[in-house]
C-alpha cells in the first residue's frame, strides 16, 4: 500500500508572544483553516481576516491558490493573525526567492519585535514610580 505524500511549505511567524507554524499546500482555490477551524469561525472581526489575507492582494507576484493550515499558540487574536500573515510570507519566500523584494517592499517580512515591557521591583509597573513624599 502507497501512500500519497503531500508537499507543502512551512514558515513561521512570531508577533509580540503569539507564535504560528503556516504550511502552504498547493489547491485549486484558497482556503484556510486556524487551529482546525475555518478562518471566519477563528476571528470572528472582518479586519482581523484582512489582516491575515492581505498578501493575496498583491498582483504580479505568482501566488498561486493555496491551502493555508495555521497553528497558532500565545498571544491575542490580533497578534495570531499578524503572526500569520508572517508565516505566509516566509514560506512564500522560501518557495520562490524572487518573491522577495516585493514582499518586502510591502512590509509583509518585518517582524514587529515589540513586547511589553516586564514589571521592576520596587516599581508599580514597569516605569510607573511609586509618588514621592517629603514626609
Amino acid at each position: 500500500m502507497t501512500t500519497k505524500k503531500t508537499v507543502y511549505i512551512e514558515g513561521i511567524g512570531r508577533r509580540k508572544t503569539a507564535t504560528a507554524r503556516v504550511r502552504l499546500t498547493p489547491a485549486t482555490k484558497p482556503s484556510f483553516v486556524v487551529n482546525g477551524k475555518e478562518l471566519s469561525a477563528y476571528f470572528p472581526h472582518e479586519s482581523l481576516r484582512a489582516t491575515t489575507e492581505s498578501i493575496w492582494a498583491l498582483k504580479d507576484l505568482g501566488i498561486e491558490h493555496y491551502h493555508v493550515e495555521a497553528h497558532v499558540t500565545g498571544g491575542g487574536i490580533a497578534a495570531q493573525a499578524e503572526a500569520i500573515r508572517l508565516g505566509i510570507a516566509r514560506a512564500l519566500v522560501k518557495e520562490s526567492a524572487p518573491r522577495r523584494t516585493a514582499l518586502k517592499k510591502e512590509g509583509f517580512l518585518k517582524r514587529d519585535q515589540r513586547a511589553v515591557e516586564r514589571k521592576k521591583f520596587g516599581l508599580k509597573k514597569a516605569r510607573k514610580r511609586p509618588a514621592w513624599s517629603k514626609r
